[in-house]
């Protein structure tokens, strides 16, 4: 028996600023962009193939997460030219578009958690996902993404003045 589904566009219309907003939460100002589109193009492909549509926006965020999260895998690889090769080894300041960022510093002090609890938190606060939908996106127990959100407040909020 097969699944009817809506128009693509009808999916697009719905959640695009859902995608949008979690691609740059995940990937930054930089990469943002072109992760959305990636996760886009991923969704379309993969659209004809799905089997139910009972949650067609969780569905959306978990190809957003994983494109987001290669994306960091790729920007790990990549080259990155440097006027002055002496200065190499220095740790690099933050970038120009942090400074546009509202409340840059919790945002590098998110950025500063543990990876799993960094993505629990981005879509659980973000994203603004239920805990079953954050389950399947990072591969775990409802009961463990819980807990990762858990974790990361309580250090945030270890290190607030």
């Amino acid at each position: 028996m097969g699944v009817t589904l809506p128009p693509f566009q009808h999916l697009v219309d719905a959640h695009w600023r859902d995608v949008a907003r979690l691609a740059h939460a995940l990937a930054g100002p930089v990469d943002g962009d072109d992760v959305a589109q990636q996760a886009w193009t991923q969704a379309l492909a993969a659209y004809p193939r799905l089997r139910s549509t009972t949650n067609l926006r969780g569905w959306l965020l978990t190809i957003t997460h994983r494109c987001a999260m290669d994306a960091h895998r790729h920007r790990a690889r990549r080259a990155v030219p440097h006027d002055d090769p002496g200065r190499l080894g220095e740790v690099p300041t933050a970038a120009a578009a942090d400074a546009a960022l509202p409340d840059t510093d919790l945002w590098h002090r998110v950025g500063a958690l543990p990876e799993r609890q960094r993505q629990a938190v981005v879509l659980k606060y973000v994203a603004d996902l239920d805990h079953p939908t954050i389950a399947a996106a990072l591969g775990c127990s409802p009961a463990m993404s819980r807990r990762l959100v858990s974790d990361a407040l309580a250090t945030l909020r270890k290190d607030l003045p």
